[in-house]
C-alpha cells in the first residue's frame, strides 16, 4: 500500500516533534539535577573530603574509620546541610591542588590559611587555632626554635611549617607525611622537626622517649576548610553549619575531646566571629606556649 504524501509529510512532523520533546526532556533533567546538587558537589548528597592518615589528634585513621578534631567537626557539620562526608586519605603536599582541580569537594587537615594558598583554594571560615610544635630527637640538647640555625630540620612539605623554616632560612628537609618526619627523629637522621604542635606532642608521647616535645608557639593563622575556587554555595553553607556547630556546643565539645586542657587564646573567634560558644574546660595548669 501506498501512503499518501501528506500522510508522510506528517510522520515526519510527528517524529521530529517526539525528538525534541526527548531533547527537552534531558534539559529539565539537568536542571532538575542542578536543583538537587546546590553545592555542585561531584555526587548529589554526598561531600568528598581529601583529608590524611597519619596526623592525630587532628585527622587520622582508626580501626578503619578517618576520625580526629577536623574530620569530626566536618561531619558535624554536614550533617546540619543533609550531606554525608566520604574521606579519601592523601598527602598534604597534593591537597590543595586536589581541591582546586575537584577531585575532592573539600580540603580537611588543619589547613592554615594563607595568601599564597589563597591563589589556588578558597577557604572556609578559622574553625581552629593552632600552634607549632618543636619536636627533637631523645638526647638532644636543642630546647627552642632559636637554636635551629645551621640544624638539620625536617618538615612536611606543603605545610605552613614549611613555610615556616623556609622564611627563617633552615633550608629544611622536606618529606610527604607525618610518620616520615617522626622516623627521621626516631633514628636521628634529622635534629629538630617542626610539626603542628598537637601532633608533635601526640608523637612524642607514644615515641617510647625517642622523640622529645620541647616547644610550641602560637601560629599568626586560623585553620580553615578548603574548597574549589569559585564555589561559593559550597563554601557559605560551609560557613553557616559551622556557625551551627558552634552554637549547639558541637565545636566546644570536640575540642575538650581531642585537645583536653587546652585553652582558647583570647583572640581567636571561631566561625564568623559572631556565634557564642559554650565554654571549653580548660587545665588550670595548661599553657598557651605563646
Amino acid at each position: 500500500m501506498r501512503l499518501d504524501r501528506s500522510v508522510v509529510r506528517g510522520l515526519a512532523v510527528a517524529v521530529s516533534a517526539a525528538l525534541l520533546g526527548a531533547v527537552a526532556a534531558c534539559g529539565s533533567s539537568s536542571g532538575g539535577d542542578a536543583a538537587d546538587n546546590p553545592y555542585g558537589l561531584l555526587q548529589p548528597g554526598i561531600l568528598r573530603a581529601g583529608t590524611l592518615t597519619d596526623a592525630p589528634p587532628n585527622v587520622y585513621l582508626k580501626d578503619g574509620k578517618f576520625t580526629g578534631f577536623d574530620n569530626d567537626l566536618l561531619v558535624a557539620m554536614a550533617g546540619k546541610l543533609g550531606l554525608k562526608v566520604e574521606f579519601v586519605g592523601t598527602d598534604f603536599s597534593a591537597l590543595l591542588s586536589q581541591v582546586s582541580t575537584r577531585k575532592f569537594d573539600v580540603g580537611s587537615s588543619s589547613i592554615t590559611i594563607t595568601e599564597a594558598r589563597k591563589k589556588t583554594v578558597d577557604f572556609t571560615n578559622g574553625y581552629d587555632f593552632g600552634y607549632f610544635g618543636l619536636d627533637v630527637p631523645e638526647g638532644s640538647s636543642i630546647t627552642s626554635f632559636d637554636e635551629l640555625k645551621g640544624k638539620r630540620v625536617v618538615v612536611v612539605q606543603g605545610t605552613v611549617q614549611d613555610d615556616y623554616a623556609t622564611k627563617e632560612g633552615l633550608d629544611p628537609v622536606r618529606v610527604p607525611d607525618y610518620n616520615s618526619a617522626a622516623n627521621l627523629l626516631k633514628t636521628k637522621s634529622a635534629d629538630a622537626w617542626i610539626a603542628p604542635a598537637e601532633i608533635g606532642e601526640k608523637f612524642a608521647q607514644e615515641s617510647g622517649g625517642k622523640i622529645l616535645f620541647v616547644e610550641k608557639q602560637l601560629s599568626p593563622a586560623p585553620t580553615a576548610y578548603a574548597v574549589a575556587k569559585g564555589n561559593d554555595a559550597l563554601r557559605e553553607a560551609l560557613n553557616r553549619a559551622l556557625d551551627e556547630v558552634i552554637a549547639d556546643g558541637t565545636w566546644s565539645r570536640l575540642q575538650e575531646q581531642y585537645y583536653p586542657g587546652r585553652p582558647i587564646p583570647a583572640e581567636f573567634k571561631p566561625g564568623s566571629g559572631n556565634v557564642t560558644y559554650p565554654p571549653v574546660k580548660a587545665s588550670p595548669t595548661a599553657t598557651t606556649g605563646s
